[in-house]
């Protein structure tokens, strides 16, 4: 079989320096990997990060942007950090990603790498399934004015700071007051992070083709402050009341400093992420694995 993709970009770790252990590891898996997309009949490019991280030679290289441009598939190589990073930065070209799992749980990176020489060929060929994935678009507003602006395919979290105590937060939902609320802070969660930080909070799943967000209190001072599904259309408005040294985090991989009063909007983005698995791909069959469902029986 012979790949309907011809310019197949190679990511892995590349937001920042790993231990020369791990390199060595990363540098033999994406060789190998390279080596056999090429067999297939790829075009192999290497994300540039990537290749100054793991020193990964021979191949083209190309920033993300290029990556979107030039590249018809994008093959990702690491855990789901790996992929939540990448993939917001590709949503806008409308690249589809497929992601090899070198990480832990593999939510979203979910062809284990011992098996990719058996897999990937039949997607490569034509033979999968796709589902697309919500972002959320956060903006950080204060004083009448965008300070910080971002896209999460997991999550948005406002949180206290490490050694103060409860932040103070006012949440509207479509200009509608909903709540006043003291907590440690607030999940908003994409049907995708719902398997993240959400769920640690005591929030629900969310199956990936629900239209919704969850919005998920951490450690609220009233009990009855409970997570809530909230219809993706929905624009959600999350104020600083009070709280010293709050944050907000956008997928733990980006941050800004919160002041009182500063406003944080999150809203559904224009773009989507999409993601390819292998012919038969359930997301069932992905939470009995991670999640150890049935185990014993």
């Amino acid at each position: 079989m012979k790949s309907i993709f011809r310019q197949v970009a190679l990511i892995g770790k590349y937001h920042a320096a790993v231990a020369p252990a791990l390199a060595a590891s990363a540098h033999a898996a994406l060789e190998g990997i390279a080596e056999f997309l090429t067999s297939q009949g790829c075009h192999v490019v290497v994300e540039r990060d990537t290749a100054a991280v793991t020193e990964i030679t021979g191949y083209p290289t190309a920033d993300v942007a290029g990556i979107g441009t030039q590249c018809d598939l994008g093959v990702v190589v690491g855990g789901d950090g790996t992929m939540l990073g990448i993939g917001r930065q590709l949503a806008r070209h409308g690249t589809p990603l497929v992601g090899i799992n070198q990480g832990r749980l593999g939510f979203i990176t979910d062809i284990p790498i011992e098996h990719y020489r058996t897999v990937l060929p039949p997607m490569l060929a034509g033979e999968y399934d796709e589902d697309h994935r919500t972002l959320m678009h956060a903006i950080v507003v204060r004083d009448g004015h965008a300070v910080f602006d971002a896209l999460a395919l997991n999550d948005v979290v406002v949180n206290r700071g490490a050694t103060s105590g409860m932040v103070e937060l006012r949440i509207e939902v479509d200009g509608h007051f909903v709540s006043r609320q003291r907590s440690d802070g607030l999940i908003m969660s994409t049907p995708t992070g719902s398997t993240a930080y959400a769920l640690s909070a005591g929030g629900p799943l969310l199956h990936p083709s629900t239209p919704g967000w969850l919005m998920v209190p951490i450690a609220p001072h009233t009990l009855s402050n409970r997570p809530i599904v909230l219809p993706d259309s929905s624009e959600i408005a999350i104020e600083l009341v009070a709280g010293r040294d709050a944050s907000a985090n956008f997928d733990m991989q980006s941050l800004a400093s919160l002041l009182h009063g500063d406003r944080i909007t999150v809203r559904r983005s224009q773009h989507k992420v999409r993601f390819l698995h292998p012919r038969g791909w359930s997301y069932f069959d992905t939470l009995r694995k991670k999640m150890h469902w049935n185990e014993g029986a």
